[in-house]
């Protein structure tokens, strides 16, 4: 099977975890993270699950799935290891045409999802597509040793600079020069050191203007 690769918008959308153990535990904070309105099916739940419930942060039907629970799902994740459910609940995602993802078990899933990094807004998923779950695993922790918070930084630095050198109103292929510069080699080697003078003193040089810079940083580095 090969997998085509994207992002996607959940923000506000219906996702819908059937399950209440430590799998759906992770798989529900991943989909808060990304402004999900989450609901939970499951007789039982951890803890911290029962927590996020009593809050209203998500909604919890304490009772076992059945037909017809889907019906308002814009994404559905299965993590329960009860197959008789999980082939229930694949039926009904495809008749409704719902995106689903049964937790370890690839052939009822029609998204899988992938291991992944974050540093801030920088987004790093390895897949194995569905292969190996433990070698994307292995890959993501070797990942994560080398790009470091400083990755976080450039990208807030350079969406920052971005409307800047936008409303200097150069065409596109000077605008991808600057950029370009703005990438100097040793730029998330200036912020993993904190040598916030040495970048003030390259982006300065290439836009011109110190005191929009200066304020810039400012809010960067809070």
């Amino acid at each position: 099977m090969t997998y085509f690769p994207i992002n996607v918008d959940i923000n506000n959308r219906h996702c819908t975890v059937i399950g209440g153990g430590q799998v759906a535990e992770r798989k529900v904070k991943g989909l808060l993270a990304c402004h999900g309105r989450v609901m939970v099916i499951s007789p039982e739940v951890t803890t911290e699950l029962a927590d996020l419930a009593s809050r209203s942060v998500i909604k919890w039907q304490a009772r076992g799935y059945e037909k017809g629970d889907l019906a308002e799902s814009f994404m559905v994740i299965a993590a329960t290891d009860d197959e008789e459910v999980q082939e229930k609940v694949h039926e009904e995602a495809l008749e409704a045409n719902i995106l689903l993802n049964v937790a370890d078990v690839p052939k009822w899933c029609n998204f899988i999802l992938p291991a992944t990094i974050r540093r801030g807004d920088l987004t790093i998923s390895i897949s194995t597509s569905g292969k190996s779950p433990a070698l994307a695993r292995r890959t993501r922790q070797r990942l994560e040793e080398e790009f470091g918070p400083e990755y976080d930084l450039a990208l807030q630095l350079m969406g920052a600079l971005r409307p800047i050198v936008l409303d200097l109103g150069k065409p596109h292929k000077e605008n991808k020069i600057i950029f370009e510069k703005i990438l100097h080699p040793d730029l998330l080697d200036w912020l993993q050191d904190g040598s916030w003078q040495l970048v003030e003193d390259h982006i300065v040089e290439i836009l011109g203007d110190e005191a929009v810079v200066k304020n810039l940083l400012a809010e960067v580095k809070k």
